[in-house]
């Protein structure tokens, strides 16, 4: 299983617009090949910043099924507007521990 990671800084005044937008791509997102789950969360010490976590089941069905699919440009357009600046998406992989 990958995450991806992206923390998103939504322009100021638009954070209402954001989380409704952000709820129709929801469910472009969770249709995709390979999508595990995701969330979205919100940050406290900042208010127009968001954390967003997917958990895909290969690092290809993020970066190239879902990038490369007609529903991301969908996904674009109903969310890369808010973003400033836009937002930077790492990828994480569990670290497995070998028993002692």
């Amino acid at each position: 299983m990958i995450l991806e990671v992206a923390v998103l800084d939504v322009k100021n005044g638009q954070k209402a617009n954001f989380e409704r937008s952000f709820y129709k791509a929801s469910r472009i997102i969770s249709s995709m090949e390979g999508y595990v789950s995701h969330e979205l969360q919100k940050c406290i010490e900042k208010s127009d910043r968001y954390m967003l976590l997917i958990n895909w089941q290969t690092l290809e069905n993020h970066t190239e099924d879902f990038r490369q699919s007609a529903e991301y440009q969908q996904w674009k357009d109903l969310l890369h507007h808010f973003y400033e600046p836009f937002p930077k998406v790492e990828h994480y992989q569990p670290v497995v521990f070998d028993k002692l």
